[in-house]
């Protein structure tokens, strides 16, 4: 009970100082920073090293993929029908093709099963990370026509990004070296991720004027919190995935838009009111989505 206090207090507090505009308006942005190169590395070198490296392993690092693969197939249905503009479809896209993993998956993954469990989650926020950083910048750079892509600027956002490179250490060193001695100041710095990444998260919640755009929101949010969770629920039926580390899996699958997608696509001019409505109302969303799949997993997943 008390994550979930934790979950809807930090939240509605980010909101509130927002409004009230007590701090500047960017000011998430240090708060991001320290989640990025310091708090997720951590979690990462922190977790990775107890991961069980098997062919079940093989589910949390596709499952992203076919999230997004879905994603691209629907949205240029819909786009198509829909007579979208291509800022709009790529908008559309790259926010419900990837999930908010690690903000906000992480806390409602450490509410419903328990943080111990986080780790299951791990491999699948990096697959995530993975994509945003090739797939979904590329396609965004190409759509907003300002920026040339090239292939070694890719490369290197992704291996010097600081949770990736972490990982890819850990993963190398863990098997020759025993991280567990620094387990009790990694988890000093791990109490504060949950509580600032909700913080964040509430500093950057807009919700706006959505009637312009609700059908488009409404498609985003039913694809990116029923239907994608919903393909992965039945991939791992079909493999016959049981335990917690299952349902982390579901449950990843099923958060709300990846925010730092909705922020670029924003940055570059994509239809910025549907990137932040479909974030917004995602987060409230997920709350009572979340508990739709806990309860499906608890049901059929053993």
């Amino acid at each position: 009970m008390i994550n979930f206090i934790l979950i809807f207090l930090c939240i509605s507090i980010g909101i509130l100082i927002a409004r009230k505009n007590i701090i500047p308006k960017d000011s998430y942005k240090g708060i991001n920073a320290w989640l990025l190169y310091i708090a997720l590395p951590a979690l990462a070198l922190r977790y990775v090293p107890e991961i069980q490296w098997n062919l079940a392993t093989i589910i949390p690092a596709i499952s992203p993929i076919l999230v997004g693969l879905g994603a691209f197939l629907f949205v240029s249905i819909y786009a198509k029908k829909a007579k979208l503009t291509p800022q709009t479809k790529t908008a559309l896209m790259v926010t419900s093709g990837l999930g908010n993993s690690a903000f906000l998956g992480f806390p409602l993954i450490s509410a419903f099963y328990g943080e111990e469990n986080i780790k299951y989650a791990i491999v699948f926020d990096q697959m995530t990370f993975l994509i945003f950083s090739t797939v979904v910048v590329t396609l965004v750079l190409k759509t907003a026509s300002t920026e040339k892509i090239t292939v070694t600027a890719i490369f290197k956002k992704v291996f010097l990004f600081p949770s990736f490179l972490v990982t890819l250490i850990a993963l190398i060193v863990s098997p020759f070296w025993d991280f567990a001695f620094i387990n009790p100041f990694l988890d000093k710095i791990l109490v504060t991720l949950s509580p600032l990444a909700l913080f964040s998260i509430g500093l950057q919640l807009k919700f706006g004027e959505w009637r312009s755009e609700a059908k488009n929101l409404l498609f985003g949010l039913t694809y990116k919190l029923l239907f994608a969770p919903f393909i992965i629920f039945l991939l791992l039926l079909i493999f016959q995935g049981t335990g917690n580390f299952a349902k982390v899996i579901v449950f990843e699958s099923a958060m709300p838009a990846h925010i730092t997608a909705s922020l670029l696509a924003s940055q570059y001019d994509l239809n910025p009111r549907l990137c932040n409505l479909l974030v917004g109302f995602g987060i409230v969303a997920s709350f009572f989505t979340s508990a739709f799949w806990y309860w499906i997993c608890s049901m059929f997943i053993n």
